[in-house]
C-alpha cells in the first residue's frame, strides 16, 4: 500500500484538480531543487495542526508492511520545532517507519509558519481524499478563525470553490451527535446536507435517529426532510447571490471575513477581526477608502 506524497518539487506534476497545488502554497519556503535529509526518528514529533484526527489501523498496517519491504520511498515534510522537528506532511509514513523500527526517515526540512503548516497538511490530505467531511470543515474553520482568512482565500489555497468551502463550514452547525455519526462514516455528507434543511434541532435529531436506524439513502433522507416541514411554513429563502457577491468583494477589499445577513432592503453587515492589530488594520483600510 503506497503513501506517496504530492509532487511538491515539480510544478509540472501537480494535480490539476486542486488548483495551485502544494508547491504554490509556500513559494518561498524552499527551492525547487531541495533534497531530503536522513533525519533521526527520535527527533520527530507529531503536528498538532494535522487536520486528520484518525488513522485507519488496517491502512497503517499495510503501509508498515510496504515500508518493511521497500523502505520509505518518498520523503516526509518537517519543520523546526524547539530542539526537534515537527512532522507537517507524511505522518503515516513516519508512524509506519517507527513501527518497523527504522532509526532515520528521509525528510525535507522547511521553515513554515503555523498557517503554512496547516495549509500544506490540509492540501496533502485533500489530494489523497483522506479527510472525512468534519475534519475538512474544521480545518477550513481554523484557517478562517485562527488565521483570519476569508472563505474565498481558503478556497484559493486549497484549490476548491468558495461555495464548496461555505457548504463544508455549514456542516459544523449540526449537533455533535450528527457530527460524530458523520465522522464515523455512518452518515454521508449528502445525508448531513439534507438534515441541515431542518431548522429545529430537536426535529433534526429525531430525523437523524430515524435515518440511521433504517439505513436510509440520501434521496430517502431528502424525501423525509421535505415531508417533515409542516404545510404552510415556507422553506428558508435561498441565499441572495448578489449579496453573496457583495460580501465576497468586501472581504477582498478589507482583507477579512465579511458577512451580510438579511435582504437587500434590510439587514446587517458583520466585519470580523481576530486581534487588536487586525481591527486597526481593518479600520485603516476603511479610512483610506
Amino acid at each position: 500500500m503506497s503513501d506517496n506524497p504530492p509532487q511538491w518539487n515539480d510544478p509540472r506534476k501537480r494535480r490539476g484538480g486542486l488548483g495551485r497545488g502544494l508547491g504554490a502554497l509556500i513559494p518561498a519556503a524552499a527551492p525547487v531543487d531541495e533534497h531530503p535529509s536522513e533525519v533521526p526518528i527520535g527527533r520527530l514529533t507529531a503536528n498538532p495542526l494535522q487536520p486528520r484526527q484518525a488513522i485507519d489501523p488496517q491502512e497503517l498496517e499495510g503501509l508498515t508492511e510496504s515500508i518493511r519491504r521497500h523502505g520509505v520511498l518518498q520523503p516526509i515534510v518537517v519543520r523546526p520545532s524547539g530542539d526537534g522537528l515537527q512532522v507537517v506532511a507524511g505522518e503515516r509514513r513516519w508512524r509506519a517507519a517507527q513501527a518497523v523500527g527504522l532509526e532515520t526517515v528521509p525528510a525535507i526540512i522547511r521553515s513554515l509558519t503555523d498557517q503554512e503548516a496547516l495549509e500544506l497538511a490540509l492540501v496533502e490530505n485533500l489530494q489523497r481524499e483522506d479527510l472525512n467531511p468534519v475534519e475538512r470543515a474544521r480545518a477550513y474553520r481554523r484557517l478562517v478563525d485562527d488565521f483570519g482568512l476569508t472563505q474565498e482565500q481558503v478556497a484559493e489555497r486549497v484549490g476548491k470553490s468558495q461555495p464548496s468551502v461555505a457548504n463544508a463550514l455549514r456542516l459544523l452547525g449540526l449537533p455533535s451527535q450528527i457530527l460524530a455519526s458523520l465522522e464515523a462514516g455512518r452518515l454521508s455528507e449528502g445525508h448531513a446536507k439534507a438534515l441541515l434543511a431542518v431548522a429545529d434541532e430537536k426535529a433534526r435529531l429525531k430525523l437523524w435517529e430515524r435515518v440511521e436506524r433504517r439505513g436510509l439513502s440520501v434521496r430517502e433522507t431528502e424525501t423525509l426532510v421535505r415531508a417533515s416541514i409542516p404545510r404552510g411554513i415556507a422553506a428558508p429563502a435561498r441565499r441572495d447571490l448578489e449579496l453573496d457577491s457583495i460580501s465576497t468583494d468586501l472581504s477582498r477589499i478589507l482583507g477579512t471575513k465579511v458577512t451580510i445577513e438579511g435582504s437587500r432592503n434590510r439587514g446587517s453587515v458583520r466585519i470580523h477581526y481576530f486581534s487588536e492589530e487586525d481591527l486597526q488594520r481593518v479600520i485603516d483600510n476603511i479610512n483610506n477608502r
